[in-house]
């Protein structure tokens, strides 16, 4: 019995392994740039890190959040074109991904709407006062008209 739930527990720690390496990114044939893009995405170790994607959008040329950047593979290193120079992929992403996540951030139309209703409730004495910008606490009902 201790045998089959070892072999059990080796079993599910090799098909969480194997989850984990199925290809996030799959490559154009015949494109070395972005064979080297894809074996660096597919390999990374923390892929929760890689929460920005590139896009392929021509040969060397991809989308990176809202950010259009060349890159170029240089004695196996990829290399993305920064200003007048040159970042590691590693370098790059450090750098470039979390402002790019806080502009995803900012887009979200969900969040903007939680933050706006948790902004206009307000705690009054014990009792919890929703404000609207269409109708005002005072008035709960039209006026009667004579």
């Amino acid at each position: 019995m201790k045998d089959a739930e070892v072999e059990i527990e080796t079993l599910k720690n090799y098909i969480i392994e194997l989850k984990q390496r199925i290809a996030v990114y799959i490559p154009v044939k015949d494109d070395l740039i972005d064979k080297k893009l894809a074996e660096f995405i597919n390999n990374y170790p923390e892929r929760q890190k890689l929460k920005i994607m590139f896009m392929r959008e021509s040969d060397g040329v991809y989308q990176f959040g809202s950010k259009r950047v060349a890159v170029r593979v240089d004695k196996d290193k990829i290399n993305i074109r920064v200003g007048g120079g040159y970042l590691s992929i590693d370098e790059f992403l450090d750098q470039y991904t979390p402002g790019e996540l806080e502009k995803v951030e900012r887009k979200d139309p969900l969040k903007k709407f939680s933050e706006k209703i948790a902004i206009q409730k307000t705690i009054v004495g014990k009792e919890l006062r929703e404000s609207s910008p269409i109708r005002s606490p005072e008035r709960t009902s039209s006026p009667q008209r004579q």
